[in-house]
C-alpha cells in the first residue's frame, strides 16, 4: 500500500513539473509586427534588432510588415493579438502618441491595451530635398517657394497627421508661406517620389533619408533637437534656423498587448538590453541616424507620457480638430 502511495505521489509530482515546465515555455516564434511597408527606416531597424534577438530569445524571430494608416493597422491587430509575448508591435511615436491625439476613434488606447516592453533609441526628423530642387539650404529652399512657386509649395510627409505634416505647417505658418503636406503611406514611397524629383521636398526621420543623403540624391538641410547630430555635423536644428519648439525627441519602442505576463515583458527587455549593446547592432543603428539606450519597461511609459503632453500643446496650438 505504501509503495502504491510512493507511486502514485512519484506520479503527481512528475505530472506537476511537466506542467510547470509547459506553463513556463517560452514560444517557438516571435513575431514583430511593423506598421509600415518593407524598405523604409522602421522595417530596416526590426530587422536588425530581429535578427539578434532569435540568439538571444532562442526563438524564431520574424518581422511582420502589416502597414496602413501610419500604423494604425497594426497597433489594432496588437490589441487583438494574444498576450503571451508571441506578437509584439515595433513603433516610433507617430502611432502611439500623435495617432491617439489626432483621431477620435483610432481602434486602439495605448494606455488601457497596450504595455511597453522597452525603449530602445531616439531619433530627430528632418527637412530633405530632392535631388531636382536647385536650394541647396533651407533659407534658400524657402526662397525658392516664394519664388518659383509664389508662396505656394508641397512637401511629403510619411502620414497624414503625423509629426512630419505639423512641421510642415509650421513651416509655412512660421514662413509666409502656404505649405502643404502630401501624406503617403510610409517613407519608402514618399522616398520613391522625391528620387524621382516628382516631389520637391518631404519630412521624415534621419533613419529614412540618412543613406540617400549620404548618396547625394536628396540633401537634408534642418533637423528638429537641441543640437546638430553627430552623423549630420553639416545639418543645422530648425531652432538654429528661427523655428522653435520642435526639440522634444520622438522616440523607438517595443510594445505588447496588454495582459503579458511581467516576466515575459522583463525577458524581452533584458534581451533587447544585450542586443542593442552590441558593438555590430549599436554601429549600424547609429550609422542609421538614431541614437541609442535602452529605455525600461517604466522608462518607455513615461516618454510615452511627456511626450503626448508635448504633442498634445503643439496640435492644440495648431488650432488641428481630430478627425
Amino acid at each position: 500500500m505504501f509503495l502504491n502511495l510512493k507511486r502514485r505521489t512519484l506520479g503527481l509530482t512528475a505530472a506537476a513539473l511537466l506542467f510547470a515546465g509547459q506553463a513556463l515555455a517560452e514560444p517557438a516564434t516571435i513575431k514583430i509586427m511593423v506598421g509600415f511597408p518593407p524598405g523604409g527606416g522602421t522595417d530596416a531597424i526590426a530587422r536588425v534588432l530581429a535578427e539578434k534577438l532569435k540568439d538571444q530569445l532562442g526563438a524564431n524571430v520574424i518581422v511582420e510588415n502589416k502597414a496602413g494608416a501610419g500604423g494604425q493597422l497594426a497597433a489594432q491587430a496588437l490589441k487583438a493579438a494574444p498576450a503571451d509575448g508571441t506578437v509584439l508591435f515595433l513603433s516610433h511615436d507617430h502611432t502611439i502618441t500623435v495617432i491617439p491625439l489626432t483621431m477620435k476613434n483610432p481602434g486602439f488606447d495605448p494606455a488601457q491595451d497596450f504595455v511597453p516592453v522597452a525603449g530602445f533609441a531616439t531619433f530627430v526628423n528632418g527637412l530633405a530635398l530632392s535631388g531636382g530642387t536647385p536650394a541647396k539650404s533651407y533659407k534658400e529652399y524657402l526662397a525658392w517657394v516664394r519664388e518659383s512657386g509664389k508662396g505656394k509649395g508641397t512637401v511629403g510627409v510619411p502620414a497624414p497627421a503625423s509629426v512630419p505634416e505639423f512641421l510642415v505647417k509650421v513651416m509655412g505658418q512660421k514662413n509666409g508661406l502656404d505649405l502643404q503636406a502630401a501624406p503617403y503611406r510610409g517613407s519608402a514611397p514618399m522616398m520613391g517620389d522625391m528620387l524621382g524629383n516628382q516631389i520637391a521636398a518631404g519630412v521624415g526621420s534621419v533613419p529614412d533619408f540618412i543613406e540617400n543623403h549620404k548618396a547625394g540624391k536628396i540633401r537634408m538641410v534642418a533637423v528638429i533637437g537641441t543640437k546638430r547630430q553627430a552623423i549630420l555635423p553639416e545639418v543645422p536644428t530648425f531652432a538654429e534656423l528661427g523655428l522653435s519648439g520642435f526639440e522634444d525627441l520622438p522616440y523607438y519602442g517595443i510594445f505588447a498587448p496588454k495582459g503579458t505576463p511581467k516576466a515575459t515583458l522583463e525577458r524581452y527587455s533584458a534581451a533587447l538590453a544585450k542586443v542593442i549593446a552590441l558593438p555590430e547592432v549599436h554601429e549600424r543603428l547609429t550609422a542609421m541616424g538614431l541614437s541609442v539606450g535602452h529605455m525600461t519597461s517604466e522608462q518607455l511609459g513615461q516618454r510615452e507620457r511627456a511626450y503626448s503632453e508635448s504633442w498634445a500643446r503643439i496640435i492644440k496650438a495648431s488650432g488641428f480638430q481630430a478627425q
